[in-house]
């Protein structure tokens, strides 16, 4: 069954000057999606999610959150976001317990140490909660933003570049918290990324802006399991297979050979067979075929100026 639509952005624009930032942009969050909203640096989307958090204002359209307009329901809907833009800033020589206690008060809400602990629990810090921040990691600071996130329950999380500046260590912690979150409370996430593998590995969802504008949106595994694949045919002679495929109709597909005879083709489904019968009607013999097509090769494929 599907599920009803938490965000719901149309014809959404924004104009500075004589730049638009933002460009007709039209794109749909369901709820329980974790959404990758993904583009090349200046595509817009630090833009839009701005506009998403009422902090700047559309030049025209419109944005939708839980079923009300941003424009006449702002406060209501913004109570049931949490978001982390940038980096999030804590005060460095107060614990952690102590910041996530500040930054509620700042947001109105009164949390007993209870709550605070639930927050720090959630995002694996619990034993760190009497810690100075100073003492924490880029990957625990982090964490802890994305706990101050939490502190009001909120039913969508948007988060803006959260790995950005993360060794591996921080980024798998990231990811697996995010994972944490959809499935163990139903949270929809919003992931603007350019962490392109992160985003393969974790969302459901994802739309590709560039120049303000949605190029393609839909499910991840549906949008990359269609159109063109990078085929990998293992051969059994790189010099007889490349003059064979010399003024072919493959000849423009091909993307290189490797040292341990394979062939890498750029292919549509359904015209692996048909490769696969030239080389063989050839003399090429092809002693295993495979096909991959990752979230990258996909991005620039449909970016690329």
């Amino acid at each position: 069954m599907d599920k009803s639509p938490i965000i719901e952005i149309r014809s959404l624009c924004k104009t500075f000057g004589q730049f638009r930032a933002v460009d007709n942009l039209d794109i749909t969050v369901n709820q329980g999606d974790i959404y990758g909203f993904l583009g090349p640096n200046g595509a817009g989307k630090s833009t839009t999610i701005r506009m998403l958090l009422s902090l700047i204002s559309p030049t025209s359209g419109n944005i939708s959150v839980f079923g009300h307009s941003l424009l006449t329901h702002r406060n209501q809907i913004l109570s049931g976001i949490g978001a982390i833009v940038e980096k999030p800033d804590f005060y460095l020589y107060l614990t952690a317990e102590q910041n996530i206690n500040i930054l509620a008060k700042l947001h109105g809400i009164d949390l007993g140490i209870k709550e605070i602990h639930r927050a720090l629990d959630q995002v694996g810090l619990l034993d760190r909660a009497k810690s100075k921040v100073k003492t924490f990691s880029y990957g625990m600071k982090q964490r802890l933003g994305i706990a101050q996130a939490l502190i009001h329950n909120p039913q969508l999380i948007i988060l803006d570049e959260p790995t950005n500046g993360l060794d591996p260590v921080g980024v798998k912690e990231i990811r697996e918290l995010i994972l944490k979150l959809r499935s163990e409370q139903d949270k929809t996430i919003f992931l603007s990324s350019h962490i392109l593998p992160e985003v393969e590995l974790i969302a459901n969802r994802m739309v590709i802006i560039n120049k303000g504008s949605a190029v393609i949106e839909g499910s991840v595994n549906e949008l990359l399991n269609s159109g063109m694949l990078t085929v990998n045919f293992s051969i059994d002679n790189i010099e007889k297979t490349k003059e064979v495929l010399r003024d072919s109709q493959f000849e423009s597909s091909v993307l290189g050979f490797s040292e341990d005879s394979k062939l890498y083709i750029k292919l549509s489904k359904e015209r692996i067979t048909d490769c696969t019968s030239f080389l063989v009607d050839h003399g090429i013999g092809i002693d295993g075929i495979s096909s991959t097509r990752s979230l990258e090769e996909y991005f620039l494929s449909i970016t690329r100026p």
